[in-house]
């Protein structure tokens, strides 16, 4: 290593250290400072809790009481009290109050998530607003969406948002449930209390309090059919 990237990477390793020093003076609390660098523009206010791993980037702000890490990166995005933000990347949206957040989400930008959501491990959200005390628990995707409160989404559930040519919308209300391994062909409303069951793939609108079926009718069972596969090899 040269002598002046040397200097540089102290110089900032200083900035970063008089950052955090700053920081537990008014009353953020730092579990450790292993891999943690705060941006000198963000606001983190008293009782937050940031653990090892953790980048805060740009203009974030943080509300009092959340917990930040282990292995997060949030990036010009406000998060507000009482979430927890635990090995995510948040960039450039709006995290509201008592969100509960991965491990391994991902927000991408322009979203608003309202209070009391939780995104669980490897759920994806794109430029959507998720409505108050919706569960997205794992391995599912929001994208272009405009979600309803206290809306269930099942595992493996996913919006179809692009054709190849152009981005559509979902609109899902209040209350509805997406059963797992559904899929949403935007542009498609599912209405206040609808249902989807699992396994379905739906493109036309569901109805306020309706149930939505659609799945391949045939099931076929052959019977001894592995042993006459492997006598094959």
């Amino acid at each position: 290593m040269t002598g002046n990237l040397k200097e540089m990477r102290e110089k900032k390793s200083r900035a970063n250290l008089e950052i955090i020093e700053k920081l537990e003076e008014n009353g953020v609390i730092f579990e450790s400072l292993d891999g943690v660098l705060i941006s000198p523009n963000a606001k983190i206010a008293a009782g937050v809790v940031i653990y090892p791993g953790t980048i805060i980037k740009g203009k974030t702000e943080i509300g009092e009481n959340t917990i930040i890490g282990p292995n997060s990166l949030i990036q010009d995005s406000k998060i507000g009290v009482n979430c927890v933000i635990n090995s995510s990347q948040i960039y450039s949206s709006d995290i509201r109050n008592d969100v509960t957040m991965g491990p391994f989400a991902h927000i991408r930008p322009n979203c608003v998530i309202k209070d009391g959501v939780h995104i669980g491990n490897f759920v994806e959200v794109k430029n959507s607003v998720v409505g108050e005390n919706t569960k997205a628990g794992h391995l599912t995707y929001i994208g272009d969406s405009d979600v309803g409160e206290d809306v269930n989404f099942g595992c493996g559930s996913i919006t179809a948002n692009y054709d190849g040519v152009k981005k559509a919308r979902c609109k899902i209300g209040d209350r509805a449930f997406i059963g797992s391994n559904v899929n949403l062909i935007a542009p498609v409303n599912i209405g206040d209390d609808a249902f989807t069951a699992a396994g379905s793939t739906i493109a036309k609108d569901v109805p306020a309090g309706s149930l939505a079926i659609s799945r391949q009718r045939e099931q076929k069972i052959a019977e001894g059919w592995t042993a006459k596969h492997r006598s094959k090899k």
